[in-house]
This record gives structure tokens, sequence and C-alpha cells, in this order.
């Protein structure tokens, strides 16, 4: 009778052995599928890092042609405000003759003049020095020869009109 329990314990024991072989095939199995599973959000992983990199990318080329056309409305307004001084200068010599005394007049025309022949070499000036570069825009910027000769030719405008305002006469006697 001695043998018998013993029989049982190795009948147990492969009872137990055969119970742990499959919870350990079936700990392959869903090991395996976590693998299958790892391997897929691997690869969209991958791929969406690589089109935020293109996103990040393309947001800066665009930020670079904003800073491009930003420069470029700094400079009409220079301009703008260059030819608005101009006008004033000039036309402060017709308006105000007979009411203020010439001298005021002259020093008011010659102020605004000057005024705007410094806009004007201040916006060439603001294009030339911008700064850091922006990082390959897809917007070429302004060429510089065309705003040195379209506000040079600005500069003697006013130089002529500043002539004008000095030496021009008024007709007013």
């Amino acid at each position: 009778m001695a043998t018998h329990p013993v029989e049982k314990g190795i009948e147990q024991s492969a009872e137990q052995a055969q119970e742990a072989a499959e919870q350990t095939q079936e700990a392959a199995e869903n090991t395996e599928t976590a693998a299958k599973h790892t391997q897929v959000a691997a690869r969209k992983t991958a791929a969406a890092t690589t089109v935020l990199k293109d996103s990040a990318d393309r947001r800066t080329e665009l930020a670079a042609n904003r800073t491009v056309f930003a420069a470029e409305r700094t400079y009409a307004a220079w301009v703008r405000t260059g030819l608005a001084a101009l006008a004033s200068g000039v036309g402060a010599k017709a308006l105000l003759e007979g009411v203020v005394p010439g001298w005021m007049i002259v020093t008011t025309g010659s102020v605004l003049v000057f005024f705007s022949a410094f806009c004007f070499a201040a916006a060439v000036w603001r294009q030339f020095v911008i700064g850091a570069e922006p990082p390959n825009p897809d917007v070429r910027r302004l060429s510089p020869f065309f705003l040195v000769v379209i506000n040079g030719f600005l500069v003697l405008v006013a130089i002529a009109a500043l002539f004008g305002l000095w030496f021009g006469d008024t007709g007013g006697g």
C-alpha cells in the first residue's frame, strides 16, 4: 500500500505539470499577441513622429514667410509716412502763406521734408538690417537694389521739395 500514495503523488505532479504547461502555453500566446500589438504601435508612432516633424517644419516655414511679409509691411509704413510728411511739408507753404510768418512756414515745411527724407532712408535701412535671417521662407524678400533706387528717388524728390520751399516763388507777392 505504500506504493499507492506514491503513485497518487506522481499522478498529482503530472497533472500539475500538465496544468503548468498549459498556463505556460497560454502565457506564450499572450506574449506573442502583445508583441504584435507593440510592433503595430511602434509603426504608428514612427509614422506619427514623421508627420509631426513635417508639420513642425512647415510651421517654421510659414512663420518665416510671415516674418518676410511683416518686414514688407514695415517698409511700406515707413514709405507711407515719408510721403505724408513730404506732402505736408510742400503743402505747408501754400496753406500757411499769409497766416503765419514766413520763417515759421519755411521751418515747419523744412522739418517735415527732412522727416520725409529720414523715413525714406529708414525704410531701406530696416529692410537691410533684419536681425536674424528667417529660416528658409517660401517667399523672396524685396530686392535691395529696387529699394535703394525707389527710395533714393524719393529722397531726391524730398531735396527738390526742400529747395522749392526755401527758394521757390509762392506767387503771393
